[in-house]
Parts: structure tokens; sequence; C-alpha cells
């Protein structure tokens, strides 16, 4: 194997929030030993003349076709893999009512390491496929299948956050903790992990929400954060009737937001998933703390949660990426919750515009630059790892989508212009699209 591998063609990235950078006759050089990119130069026309004077003569070349490009790899900041097993299932239901009817019955399932096995397999198969090179994952409360999970990712090459569920109070009989065992696994787990020393592989400490969580679980949980330095993932605001539940349960505390706060789940290595339902002081003490949100689209129309506003989000500089729920959202592709987001901030303007009396409505829906960076850039922030993928910056890992506009879902009809060729893969491509999809330079799925 040589040293480099030389990309050439077509690249497109978020040079900001608001800016697309599509790059054409672009050069990306991967260090194969390390997965990282060693340089990236624009519009080189000749690419033996580059490599001719160039460090990288002897690299392998890979020539990014016409009608082709590459984007960084999506990243999904909450999806729960076991839950995987009935995307689609009980869309006509609410929350708490889905949770009690499939999710509890299927998760406690996973018990049977075996059962764990297989189903996971599928279930990170299918994310890569769908280019998610980057997932943040809810397990199940057995630490023998969250072990077998992680074991799954590092084997299919998926970088991944990865969180033993935590309940101990409120659930069912048959899919419950003791508070100090919930503990003692979590520890294990996180050690677990760590102990891979797999770069690609980070623990998460995961209290599935605060109605099935104890203040001593919840206290013991933001210890064990602390200890081992790792990041924090749960549910926040996301159905009205849950909101009413979980601040009956802590009425000391002054609403949702303020029960993570108060146990010391509110740090700049978690993020809280949904948040559809905020007071503006709640955002401004996710703010202060530096906290991320995962916007799930999709699940919060599928179960009648509601329409977050990411706009209050970015206003407030608070960190968003975008998250599929599977399977309160029923795909698995992050294309879908692009176009999920695209229709809650499109329905976000008809509210801003229903609301108003008179004068001009001024909300701007999200465009489809800022769509892309949630789903590349946003969610690398909120996982804390904006430094090392969502872009294609030398010395980041080169975690990548081959994106083949010809064949699939796609059509093109002649004289699109590079911007609309984006477009039209971000509204109309499927994984069918996906040629090739890399992870730290290593291809982890592949449509040939």
């Amino acid at each position: 194997m040589t040293k480099y591998t030389v990309y050439h063609g077509t690249f497109v990235h978020s040079a900001s929030i608001k800016e697309l950078d599509i790059v054409s006759n672009g050069i990306i050089v991967v260090d194969n030993e390390t997965g990282l990119i060693a340089h990236v130069e624009r519009d080189v026309k000749d690419l033996e003349t580059f490599l001719n004077s160039s460090s990288f003569e002897d690299a392998t070349v890979q020539k990014v076709e016409k009608e082709q490009f590459l984007i960084p790899g999506f990243v999904d900041t909450h999806a729960h893999a076991p839950q995987y097993m009935f995307a689609g299932s009980g869309m006509d239901l609410q929350l708490l009512e889905w949770l009690e009817t499939y999710v509890f019955p299927c998760e406690s399932s996973f018990k049977d390491a075996d059962h764990a096995k297989q189903a996971y397999e599928k279930v990170i198969r299918r994310f890569l496929r769908n280019g998610t090179t980057t997932c943040s994952w809810f397990a199940t409360i057995h630490l023998n299948a969250c072990q077998v999970l992680v074991d799954i990712i590092e084997q299919l090459g998926q970088r991944a956050y990865v969180g033993k569920v935590n309940m101990d109070q409120n659930s069912p009989d048959f899919y419950i903790e003791e508070t100090d065992s919930s503990l003692n696994d979590t520890r294990a787990f996180i050690q677990y992990v760590q102990g891979k020393k797999n770069e690609l592989l980070t623990p998460v400490v995961t209290p599935r929400f605060a109605i099935t969580c104890s203040s001593k679980l919840m206290h013991g949980l933001s210890a064990l954060a602390k200890e081992y330095q790792v990041p924090i993932q749960t549910h926040l605001c996301e159905n009205h009737n849950e909101i009413e539940f979980t601040c009956s349960l802590f009425k000391e505390s002054k609403d949702y937001t303020s029960i993570y706060d108060d146990h010391g789940l509110l740090t700049e290595k978690a993020y809280m998933a949904h948040c559809v339902h905020m007071k503006d002081e709640e955002i401004d003490m996710l703010a202060a703390r530096r906290t991320g949100v995962s916007h799930c689209a999709n699940s919060n129309f599928s179960l009648h949660s509601g329409v977050c506003d990411v706009r209050r989000f970015l206003e407030k500089n608070v960190k968003v990426g975008l998250g599929t729920d599977v399977a309160g959202g029923f795909s698995p592709s992050m294309l879908d919750a692009i176009r999920s987001t695209f229709f809650a901030s499109k329905t976000q303007k008809i509210i801003h515009r229903d609301m108003l009396e008179k004068g001009e409505d001024s909300y701007t829906p999200l465009s489809p630059a800022e769509l892309l960076y949630l789903a590349t850039v946003g969610g690398a922030q909120v996982l804390g790892l904006e430094e090392k993928i969502g872009s294609f910056e030398k010395g980041k890992a080169f975690d990548a989508l081959w994106v083949d506009l010809l064949g699939g879902s796609i059509d093109l009809m002649g004289g699109e212009n590079e911007l609309q060729k984006v477009e039209k893969f971000l509204f109309n491509g499927s994984d069918q699209n996906l040629k090739h999809v890399y992870v730290q330079g290593r291809r982890v799925s592949s449509r040939d």
C-alpha cells in the first residue's frame, strides 16, 4: 500500500454555516497510515504536474468523475440502536404511550447477547450504507449487549459515541435497574470502551431521561462523567406530557432544563435530544453551559411532539446538530434528517407568519447550506469533534462520502450548476447515490 491516496475532482463542504465551499478540480491527499488529510489544494487542472512537483508522486490516485463529488461524512447526534428493530411502527402514538407499547418490550429483549449481535450488525451496516460515518448511540440497560454493540461498531469501522442506558424508576418491572447496579455497570462499560484505546470509540453517560432516573442515579452519573471525562447524552423537553410529568417528579427544580443542571448533567460535553418546547431562559442556560442540542425533526413530527425552532438556538450560539432518533424517527438516513429539518423550518415560517397580525414576516427558514452544515460541522461541534471531522481541512480525519449522481433516485436533466447538483443530492438522493463511504481514510461501505 502506498503512503498516500490522492482524490482529484469536486469536493463540497461548509466554509461557514451560511456558505458552501464547492471546489472543482480539487485535491485531497490522505495519509493512508493515519487516515488524516495531509494536503488540500484548489483548482488543480493538471494532476500529473501537481504530483510531479509534490511529495505525493507515488500516491494512489482516485479520480472523482464529472457527475460525482466528495462531501464530509454525516454526523447523527442521536439514534437508538436497538429500536431499529421496529422502525416505522407506532407512528400513530405519542411519546409516552409509544415507549410503553414498543420501546421497552423491544429493548428488554437485548438481554440476550446473541440476539443483540444479530440485530446490531444489521443496524450498523445500514447506517454506514446511508453515509452516517459518526453516530451517537443509545443502547440498552444491559452491559453485555452494550459491549457487543461496541465490538460490532469497532469491527465495521464507524466513528461512534455509545451509551449504556440508565433507568431506575418509572419503568416496567421487566426493564429496570437497581441504582447501584446501574452505576456499577456504567463504570464497567466506560472502562471497557476506553480500554480498547480506539480513537473512533467514545463511551457516553446516558440517563434515558429524568422520568426514569432518580436523583441518586443522576448525581452518580454526573460524577462518573466527571471522573472519566466522558460526554453526557439524554432527552429534554420533547413532549408536553413528558415535560409536565418530569417537573412533577422534581418540584424543587425551576424547570426541566434546571433538573439536569441541578444534577450536574449540563456541561460543555453534554448534548440534549429534541428541546422542542423550551423557554428562553432554558435556552440561555444551555448557551451558558455550552451544552449542545440534537435536532430530530422526523421524530418530532412522527410522535406528535411538536416543531422545534432551530433558529432560536442558533441565534443564541447554542451548538446544534441533526439526529435521526431511530425509531422515533422512522428513517436511518441523515438525508431524511436534512429533509425533515427543512420541513420543520418551513413550518416555523408558516407559524411565525400566522402569528403576525400585520407587518412583514422576517423569519428565514434554513437554507441548503445551513442544512448541510448542521448534518456535518454542526454535529461535530455537538460531539466536541469539530477539530477532527466535519470538513475537508488538513489534519482532520478523512470521513467522507463519495457521491455519484448518476443512477439511483436522481435524474440529471443537463445544465445543472454545481450548487444545483448538491441540492439535488440533498433533496432527491439516497444511499444508492453513495459510491463509497470512508471513516478515518478506511472504506467502510461501498455501493459496488
